[in-house]
């Protein structure tokens, strides 16, 4: 048991870590040009708004922000947030960038529960200290999403390999005291 918290506690480190120096390569190279000469600034909607939405700041592997633009310059957010204040903070910061007039927030804010949190936490261990799954640990962004609700685990995401989603499927359904898994994940 020890030895398990000191693991977990050594992968949070490390995407700390990692988190902090991707997020100080981003920020140090957001002005640069491409070999074309044209501004980074020329990026589609799509992709500035999904950079502003995985760089907010309180954003955790227990949450799923979505969106899809419309109409040039409608956004529309979905997913799920543990926090209300995550839910105002991805409109807000979505609402301020050029090129958007309207955010329509459809994102949810997941209910407070203790029991969902405890099932969070063993899916966390389950799939992240597991054998073999430290190249995902160990990334900025976690790329597998944990959402729990009313006891009923939805994984989102991406993985690299069929049995890395199979695996971490597997290891959410072992998971005491979860109702149900969705597996969401995507290879990629």
């Amino acid at each position: 048991m020890i030895a398990a918290n000191r693991r977990l506690i050594l992968l949070i480190s490390m995407s700390i870590l990692v988190f902090g120096l991707a997020g100080t390569a981003v920020a140090s190279d957001s002005g640069a040009k491409d070999p074309a000469g044209t501004n980074r600034q020329a990026q589609s909607l799509a992709e500035q708004v999904r950079y502003k939405v995985i760089t907010l700041p309180f954003l955790s592997v227990f949450d799923n922000i979505n969106f899809t633009v419309q109409d040039e310059n409608t956004v529309v957010l979905g997913g799920e947030v543990l926090r209300p204040t995550l839910k105002t903070d991805a409109e807000a910061v979505v609402r301020g960038m050029p090129g958007v007039k309207e955010v329509v927030n459809n994102i949810e804010v997941m209910p407070f529960s203790l029991y969902d949190d405890s099932i969070r936490l063993k899916t966390y261990r389950a799939i992240y200290l597991r054998d073999g799954f430290e190249k995902y640990a160990v990334q900025a962004l976690l790329p597998i999403r944990i959402i729990v609700k009313n006891g009923n685990i939805t994984l989102e995401g991406f993985v690299g390999t069929e049995m890395d989603k199979k695996l971490a499927a597997m290891s959410a359904r072992l998971v005491p005291g979860a109702f149900s898994v969705t597996d969401n994940l995507k290879i990629g």
